[in-house]
């Protein structure tokens, strides 16, 4: 009998991991009955999402039992339940609560639990009678705002492009201290396993594959192939400078699929970009018929340095993500048609010509000559490193768990 399990809202912001929580429960499961473990899911939701921590993902997993044994499942995940929470009981105080939920499913779910968590806010209130509408068995407190990720967990359906990452835990008597993860082995793993990616930011020279918090996992590595992080993982565990870790397991994830975002789009900008408080920049654009304002953070790097460059009358395509504030934060950019950018006036003896005055030419100010009033413009391709037609995006370590690198593929324009 195949089974979806679902789980989220287990950790702190400086304690525990979902991860690790949802590896104790199959653990014992497969202690306690038979099971066989057919795909471990890591599903990363909507990154406004008001109590995420750290990546804000949940995470799933399709187990087989045999017929008839669903009483038995149940009390396992029943007694592991009631030692979660005890556990979660000593976390330090925070302003946001764990709320864990545990989602079980032997039939098929709507596939909106995921699509509307991996797009937008949802009500807990409004899941929740949902699934139990639909027969879902959950596990869960009096604060249910963990059932929100559990059950899009469960209602994920990966693709043939779904990504994996292979999460390694630490030992339980390392947890806290500092990581043993040489930088000079996380820079050689893309070279030797090109199936794998972001693993490191060349741009700033860091690895991207250890957390920085004290939580259980030693390090994640995502890849195009379930063997491809396997392998480097290996490699990565026979090399000086890397602590052993105590265990390991390759989820299928929704990393890098775009999911969160709807499609691109294009419009005409309207006014001179905006530069506000920490070097962020922002610009006004007409699309759809409406106007948006587009925002780059100074973190985007590239993104944020081309929006600068915006003048009126530029035509632009972008991916971006609505902000609770309505503004889109750009995710990647690239400009499709500019206006001319004027550089100067004609010069004459070394100097730039000068107006004469209202509805007359300009003049020398050294020789007398005279001319027609003009500037001198000169197309956008040849005074900046971002040519017309070229998406941008930033640097690896400053994009979101969801976001397509462009290495992976040009985003469809419509």
């Amino acid at each position: 009998m195949r089974c979806r399990l679902g789980l989220d809202d287990t950790d702190h912001t400086d304690v525990g991991c979902t991860t690790s929580s949802l590896d104790e429960l199959l653990s014992e499961i497969q202690e306690g009955m038979n099971c066989d473990i057919i795909d471990r899911r890591l599903v990363r939701l909507w990154p406004f999402a008001h109590r995420r921590t750290r990546g804000n993902g949940a995470l799933g997993a399709i187990i087989d039992i045999p017929d008839r044994d669903e009483l038995v499942l149940k009390k396992i995940c029943d007694s592991w339940f009631d030692r979660l929470l005890t556990k979660v009981s000593g976390y330090p105080p925070s302003n946001i609560p764990v709320s864990p939920c545990l989602a079980i499913s032997f039939d098929k779910t709507p596939e909106n639990w995921y699509w509307d968590a991996v797009r937008g806010h949802v009500d807990p209130e409004k899941t929740l009678r949902e699934a139990r509408n639909v027969g879902t068995i959950l596990f869960l407190t009096d604060e249910i705002s963990g059932v929100v990720g559990a059950c899009a967990a469960i209602s994920w359906e990966s693709d043939p492009h779904s990504s994996w990452e292979l999460i390694a835990w630490r030992e339980a008597s390392r947890i806290g201290s500092e990581r043993q993860v040489s930088p000079a082995s996380v820079s050689q793993l893309g070279s030797l396993f090109p199936g794998t990616f972001l693993n490191r930011d060349p741009t700033k020279g860091k690895g991207l594959i250890a957390p920085r918090t004290p939580c259980p996992v030693l390090y994640g590595i995502r890849g195009a192939s379930s063997s491809e992080v396997e392998r480097a993982h290996i490699w990565l565990q026979s090399e000086k400078g890397v602590e052993s870790c105590e265990s390991y397991a390759i989820h299928r994830s929704n990393q890098i699929s775009d999911d969160h975002l709807e499609s691109t789009c294009s419009g005409s900008v309207t006014c001179k970009p905006r530069e506000t408080k920490g070097g962020h920049a922002r610009v006004s654009v007409f699309s759809g018929g409406q106007s948006l304002d587009l925002v780059a953070f100074r973190e985007g790097g590239p993104v944020n340095r081309l929006l600068r460059n915006l003048e009126p009358g530029d035509k632009i395509t972008w991916l971006g993500l609505c902000s609770p504030d309505g503004s889109i934060h750009l995710e990647r950019l690239k400009i499709d048609s500019t206006v001319p950018r004027i550089l100067s006036r004609p010069v004459c003896c070394g100097r730039t010509m000068r107006s004469s005055g209202r509805n007359q030419g300009l003049r020398c100010l050294s020789c007398g000559r005279k001319e027609k009033k003009t500037w001198y413009s000169i197309h956008f391709d040849d005074i900046h490193e971002s040519p017309s037609g070229m998406w941008k995006e930033p640097s690896p370590s400053n994009r979101r768990h969801l976001s397509r690198p462009l290495s992976q593929g040009l985003p469809e324009t419509n």
